[in-house]
Parts: structure tokens; C-alpha cells; sequence
């Protein structure tokens, strides 16, 4: 169990939440919403203990009967060569003991007399104290878990530096899942996630013993596992929670939301005639007292009453005019990558037009992203050639958002992408991406992952790219900003490569081509045959 009381988060002078108080236990299964930027990732790994950033202010407490399985939304630091294996077992101890037998059948194996001997009691010493403490059956439950979340069996053996974003991020999610925590806290899980897995989890989900806290863009998991909804309400810093369903809790904040501007008008119409009438009455000394008495009960009526605030801001994307450039701006000649022993493809090779368009499509660590980073030149082919064509400008965007350099702020990533804007510049820029005011000045490492795609997309709009290189960039933002995104993505003069899990955001390309990974094989797009193949991959 969680319990938060008091609860008040601050950045600089802006309040992200006052005073809540609230519960994480058994039985309940939560959704906490709220736009991009309104804390609920800040707030999560409070949460969860993990620790926030310096720059977050806590009052208040928060209790935890036990460490609770926490998935944020970015993979933190792990040792690149453990197997993927012992990275899920590690969360119940389990690795510890795995390796210890592994290094006995070793020594079994390459010893002789005494010393074989002596490996071999300790082998059946170890596989009975594994097999005592349920090691095998929780293996083959971590495997299962990996399995319906796409982690194949040779991908366990893998090391985890091998991983793509993607596949990481799967892992991290068995993890959690496999942890047996009482309560889990779930910054968007369905990230990297294909169909079969989405529909998996949701089954999972629903019938959890425990309880859990879920950040999520996706409305179905919401709708089909949530029994209450935690509103982080940006404007008034509040949190409501609504003790219903996905679909009771939308027509029961529309409601509150009318109920509120209703009683805000009213107070707004009799505070103005307590004013007007104080002001009449305030010059005459004999009513001076009155007056005052009346101006302050006009203030008291506006406090009374919770302004709903402006309608939420959304982004204002438009995609940069493309440069001048030549026929074929980009290509890719018979490209090979491998990581250690594992093939990622090899002789791949691809000429990118002027303007074209292609979604590139392929199961999770087929070399999606891989390819993308060779592209970008932030990796090097073991063979093969990426050639830049007359007046390239490329433009990436990282599903990780490497692109960004996390000990600058805010003002200082975009400066970075665009030294010739001045500060007044960048920070109009910033403004319409919803970084106004002190967040601009923000550490980038204390953005959430939504606010981390805004300023990502915020340094492609001052690029003047002519080619984008999009690594699922409709990840983490609220509906509203995802469709602007959209609108962009459709209207952009440009060519653009686009990896994604995201149907609406291939149909806003409207590929003219697909290109098939591994093996690297093209194809005119074909919208019956290559939509379902979006979400499935």
C-alpha cells in the first residue's frame, strides 16, 4: 500500500500539486491523467521512492508497507552485459544463485579429479537450495511474462547493451510484472508494445491481485482495467479522484467542469455588484466601513469559487519548410550491422527521394531504430555506406530522445539547434510548445517523457530539415497534442522516414513506400495490406 498525505509538489514558483491525499491499495486500480506537463510522471516516482530531481520541491509524506514495481518511463542504467535473463531474476535475487550454479557446471566440466568432485557437490548443493527457494518455477513464470510481451527465448540470452529502445523497454516491463510486488506504478506501458502484447497486458492487468497506478495514453487499457481515476488538474494543481470506470469518470469530470464555470459566473456576477456598489458607497466617509466590508465579501465570492481556468494549451506544431536539396538527398548502400554474435540485417540498401515518403516496418528488434541511428551517422556500419546527398538537412527525432542533452535546460537544448534565434526567440519558440515562463529555465532531466517529446520536436521545427529520421514520435503526449502532431506529419514538404506503433500516424504520412526489416525488401504502400502490420510488429 501507498499512502500520500499533505502531498504539495513545487518547481521554481509553479505548483504542480497542493495539499493531496490519497491511497494506493489493494483492489484498487487507478488511472492518473492529466495534459503533458502537469506532474503525473514528477509524481509517480515520488511514488515510488526512486527519488526526483532537485529542482521538485515535496511537502507533505508519503508511506510504503513495501517497495513497490515501478516502471518509468525511460530505462534507467543497467550493466550492458548481463543477460537479459538475469536482469528479470534479478528483481526476486534469483540471478545471484543462477550464476553461482552456471560457474559450477563450468568447473565441472574443465576440472578433473578432487576439484571436479568438489564442483559437482557444489552444483547439487546449489541446484537444491535454487529449486528449494522455487528458482524454477519462477524462472518459467519469468519466461512466460517475457513472452507475452514479445522478449523471445533467445532474446533472454541476450546481453542487454544488444537491446534496442524497444526491446528494453519490454524487458523492464516483465521485470516489474515478474517482481510480485504488492502495488504497481506504470509511467505508459504500452510503449514499444505490439497488439497481441497490448491485449495481453489488459488481461493481466484486470484480474492483478494487488493495486496499481497507471499513466497511460492508450484509452482502451484504461477503459478495460481501471475502477478509478486520479484527475492531476494542471491548472488548479488539484488532484480529483473519481471513484468510477474510464467512462463514468469522463461524464463526471464533464460535469464537475460545467458545474464549476456555472458557479464561477454566478460569483463573478454578484462579486461585480458588491463592487460596483462599494466603489458608489466608498465615498462617502459615513458608508466608508460598508464599502470595505463589501469590496471584501466581492473577494471572498471569487475565492469561494474555483476558477476552471483557460482551456489547456496545445502545442503548436508546424514542421520546418525543407531546405533546398538534390534528387536523392539520402541513400544507404548495402548496410550490415551486428551487435557481438546478433545480426541485425545485413546488405540492406535504400534511396530516399525528395519528398517521399516511407514508414519503415519490422518486429521488434528487427533493426528499426539501428537503422535509423545509421542514417543519423550516430552509429557506423560494419559494412556498407550511408551517402549524403547535394544540400541534405537531417532531422532526428530519437524515441529515447538522445538527442537531447540532459544537463541543459530547456532554453539551452533549443539554443543548442538554433544558435542564430536570439533569447527573445526561443523563448516565443518555446512558448508555443507550452514551455512558458520558468520552464523554459527547467533542467531538461526533470521533464517528462511528453514534455521531452515536445522539446524534441520543438529543435526539428528550427532545423530546416529536408529528410526526418521519426523514432515513434507520437509516444507519451496527451490526444490533443498527438493530433496536432498529425496535421504536421501530413502537411510536411519534406521526405521523411517514420517508425512507428502509431496507425493514425502512418495514415497522416500517407506513405508512398514501406520498406520491410530485416531483410530489407520495398514495397509500394499499401494501406489493406501493410495498416495492420503497424500496431502488429
Amino acid at each position: 500500500m501507498i499512502t500520500a498525505t499533505d502531498l504539495t509538489l513545487r518547481i521554481a514558483d509553479r505548483v504542480l500539486i497542493s495539499q493531496a491525499s490519497f491511497q494506493v491499495n489493494k483492489g484498487m486500480r487507478i488511472g492518473l491523467v492529466g495534459r503533458n506537463g502537469a506532474g503525473k510522471t514528477t509524481l509517480m516516482r515520488l511514488l515510488s521512492g526512486t527519488g526526483i530531481p532537485d529542482a521538485v520541491q515535496v511537502e507533505g509524506q508519503v508511506s510504503r508497507s513495501a517497495p513497490p514495481g515501478y516502471l518509468p518511463q525511460d530505462p534507467g542504467e543497467v550493466d550492458p552485459e548481463q543477460l537479459v535473463r538475469d536482469h528479470i531474476l534479478s528483481v526476486r535475487g534469483l540471478d545471484v544463485i543462477q550464476q553461482r550454479i552456471r560457474r559450477a557446471e563450468e568447473k565441472m566440466s574443465s576440472e578433473t579429479g578432487q576439484a571436479q568432485q568438489k564442483a559437482m557437490e557444489r552444483y547439487v548443493r546449489l541446484d537444491q537450495e535454487f529449486h528449494m527457494s522455487g528458482g524454477y518455477a519462477a524462472t518459467a513464470e519469468a519466461a512466460q511474462i517475457a513472452a507475452n510481451l514479445g522478449v523471445t527465448t533467445a532474446m533472454l540470452g541476450q546481453p542487454l547493451g544488444t537491446l534496442s529502445g524497444g526491446q528494453r523497454r519490454r524487458v523492464e516491463l516483465a521485470r516489474v510484472l515478474f517482481s510480485g510486488a504488492d502495488t504497481l506504478l506504470l509511467d505508459e506501458p504500452t510503449n514499444h508494445l505490439d497488439h497481441d502484447s497490448i491485449m495481453w497486458l489488459r488481461g493481466y492487468l484486470q484480474s492483478y491481485p494487488g493495486g496499481f497506478l497507471v499513466i497511460s495514453h492508450n484509452v482502451k487499457l484504461l477503459d478495460e482495467t481501471v475502477n478509478q481515476v486520479m484527475f492531476l488538474d494542471a491548472m488548479r494543481g488539484a488532484i480529483d479522484v473519481y471513484h468510477l470506470g474510464w467512462k463514468g469518470y469522463l461524464k463526471a469530470r464533464a460535469e464537475d467542469e460545467a458545474r464549476r464555470k456555472r458557479e464561477r459566473a454566478v460569483a463573478e456576477k454578484k462579486a461585480a455588484a458588491l463592487q460596483a456598489q462599494g466603489e458608489k458607497m466608498r465615498a462617502k466617509a459615513t458608508k466608508a466601513v460598508a464599502a470595505q466590508q463589501m469590496l471584501r465579501r466581492a473577494e471572498a465570492l471569487l475565492e469561494e469559487t474555483q476558477d476552471s481556468g483557460p482551456n489547456e494549451k496545445v502545442a503548436r506544431l508546424d514542421f520546418p519548410k525543407p531546405l533546398p536539396c538534390g534528387k536523392v538527398p539520402l541513400q544507404a548502400q548495402s548496410l550490415s550491422k551486428s551487435y557481438g554474435s546478433l545480426e541485425v540485417f545485413t546488405d540492406l540498401s535504400v534511396a530516399i527521394d525528395r519528398g517521399s515518403k516511407v514508414v519503415v516496418l519490422g518486429f521488434n528488434g528487427a533493426g528499426k531504430t539501428t537503422l535509423l541511428r545509421l542514417l543519423a551517422g550516430l552509429e557506423t556500419p560494419d559494412t556498407g555506406q550511408v551517402i549524403a546527398g547535394h544540400g541534405l538537412k537531417l532531422g532526428y527525432y530519437a524515441q529515447e530522445h538522445e538527442t537531447l542533452d540532459p544537463t541543459l535546460s530547456v532554453v539551452e537544448n533549443l539554443q543548442a539547434a538554433a544558435p542564430e534565434l536570439d533569447n527573445t526567440g526561443l523563448r516565443s519558440l518555446l512558448g508555443q510548445f507550452l514551455f512558458s515562463g520558468a520552464d523554459a529555465d527547467k533542467p531538461t532531466h526533470v521533464l517528462s517523457g511528453g514534455e521531452k517529446t515536445r522539446l524534441a520536436l520543438a529543435t526539428l521545427v528550427v532545423s530546416g530539415a529536408n529528410v526526418l529520421l521519426l523514432d515513434e514520435p507520437t509516444n507519451n503526449l496527451d490526444p490533443a497534442s498527438r493530433e496536432e502532431i498529425l496535421k504536421s506529419l501530413a502537411s510536411y514538404q519534406g521526405a521523411t522516414i517514420l517508425v512507428t506503433h502509431d496507425p493514425g500516424a502512418v495514415q497522416a504520412l500517407d506513405p508512398d513506400r514501406v520498406l520491410l526489416l530485416p531483410d530489407g525488401e520495398e514495397d509500394l504502400w499499401n494501406e489493406a495490406e501493410y495498416l495492420d502490420l503497424v500496431e502488429a510488429d
